[in-house]
């Protein structure tokens, strides 16, 4: 039998969010009914609603959740009902060419549910990233499920399941922070303080917080950051070069997306340095460099996908560290909400208010 909920929905380009009734089909082979109990409000979300990712109106917005699971469909192993879940968008095939190279983590071909929402009248919703977790129930491919330990809150839990994998895992995975490395962070929103803590967790010895507003360096020093400073007021490659004896860094992260800010980071790391590009660019951006500063400076250029983590090994590990006072996924949350609260909390992350907004259901 379907089951009726509450979601929020995008019906058009730039238009509010609204709350519909959503209905969400018994699972199907392969796929998990999930129970949410939170789900961050992320900028990916705002992209969906004004068109950024494409035009498959309407969407079911929501994807950073946790919740329990409610029901499988046939063929289900890896969760049973009852199970703590965080939801994830890769959830790999084992077949691709990547996964059969062992490296699950770049999955080519990752799973979503094969049934689709819809709401009341029929029309089928595209989920966000496959996911759609602003609602009480959603529907998912059992592979986007993640077991981690309940003790976990859903509030600060869910947040793994986009934002903060992404940052965490551009420092330690993609962009393999060492022990007493330098790094500079681009852009101190919820990817790039992620970003930062992944930085601290990984032994960096300097790591330094870039950003126009003083708010989020204050949210970067508060998650790890050992220095910061404000791009709008001082030139950040002098500024961070100034800070590493001359040489700039070992690892440049932009968690922005923007040329101009890439450039930066281009610039600011060392010989032989990482540049990692997490922040989302537009398609319509371009960068141009010179051949021979690329050549003559060594090292690596990457782009970080999904902070490029493997969910079954990344999630339930980062879930351990907060337990155990090591990771504080709580600094994230700056307020919990509701559903109907969603569209508000997008002004509040448009005008740098929030580090996250949580949306809670009973």
């Amino acid at each position: 039998m379907a089951y009726e909920v509450r979601g929020v929905v995008a019906r058009g380009k730039g238009a509010p969010v609204s709350i519909e009734t959503i209905v969400v089909p018994d699972p199907g082979p392969g796929e998990a009914v999930v129970d949410v109990q939170a789900c961050g409000v992320c900028h990916t979300d705002l992209h969906y609603r004004e068109g950024g990712i494409n035009d498959d109106f309407p969407f079911l917005l929501g994807h950073e959740a946790a919740g329990i699971v409610a029901a499988v469909g046939e063929g289900v192993t890896n969760v049973v009902v009852g199970d703590y879940v965080i939801l994830n968008w890769r959830a790999v095939c084992g077949q691709c060419r990547a996964c059969l190279k062992g490296e699950p983590q770049y999955c080519f071909d990752t799973r979503n549910a094969a049934q689709r929402m819809t709401l009341a009248d029929g029309t089928e919703l595209s989920p966000a990233l496959g996911i759609g977790a602003f609602a009480e129930k959603t529907l998912v491919h059992s592979g986007q499920c993640t077991k981690v330990d309940p003790a976990a809150p859903p509030a600060a839990a869910g947040l793994l399941g986009c934002g903060v994998m992404a940052g965490v895992g551009a420092a330690i995975n993609t962009g393999g922070v060492q022990r007493g490395e330098t790094v500079a962070v681009f852009g101190c929103g919820g990817v790039g303080d992620a970003a930062i803590a992944g930085a601290k967790l990984a032994g960096a010895g300097t790591i330094i917080a870039v950003d126009i507003s003083d708010r989020k360096l204050e949210w970067a020093r508060q998650l790890g950051a050992t220095h910061t400073v404000n791009s709008s007021e001082t030139d950040a490659v002098a500024a961070i070069k100034a800070l590493t004896g001359g040489f700039g860094v070992d690892v440049a992260i932009d968690a922005v997306g923007r040329p101009e800010v890439f450039e930066q980071a281009f610039y600011a790391r060392d010989l032989a340095g990482r540049v990692v590009m997490v922040g989302v660019p537009t398609p319509d951006m371009e960068i141009t460099l010179p051949a021979i500063e690329i050549f003559g400076r060594g090292g690596s250029i990457k782009s970080s996908w999904y902070g490029d983590c493997l969910p079954s090994r990344d999630f339930p590990m980062l879930i351990d560290l907060y337990l155990q006072g090591r990771f504080d996924l709580d600094a994230f949350v700056s307020e919990t909400i509701g559903l109907a609260d969603v569209e508000e909390a997008f002004e509040k992350m448009h005008r740098g208010e929030v580090l996250r907004s949580v949306v809670v259901l009973s």
